[in-house]
């Protein structure tokens, strides 16, 4: 193996063993969440979670305020790329940012 493929599988090895550990957040109980491709109802629905289900946040920024399970809040998370869910509906502890904003 040369030595890029090393650097390469070892690159690979790192970005799976930090997915495997990023902070999952629960969705609201009995919620399918709706996933949008920007922060707020007028964008593009992406996709619907099934019931149960945990999100990463990889960023948040501010939108269309929700009122949801966990209160109102103008606060959108990110969970992948082009993917936003609003907070209302996520556990994460706290009625603000748990995240960097997103850039």
């Amino acid at each position: 193996m040369a030595v890029e493929d090393e650097t390469a599988a070892a690159g690979t090895a790192d970005a799976l063993s930090t997915e495997a550990f990023a902070v999952r957040y629960p969705v609201a109980p009995g919620v399918r969440l709706k996933v949008r491709s920007g922060p707020g109802t007028q964008y593009q629905l992406v996709k619907v979670l099934p019931l149960d289900a945990h999100v990463p946040i990889n960023c948040q920024r501010p939108g269309e305020t929700i009122t949801g399970t966990y209160g109102t809040t103008n606060i959108w998370d990110n969970i992948a790329g082009g993917q936003y869910v609003s907070d209302a509906y996520v556990k994460t502890g706290t009625d603000g940012y748990v995240a960097p904003r997103c850039a």
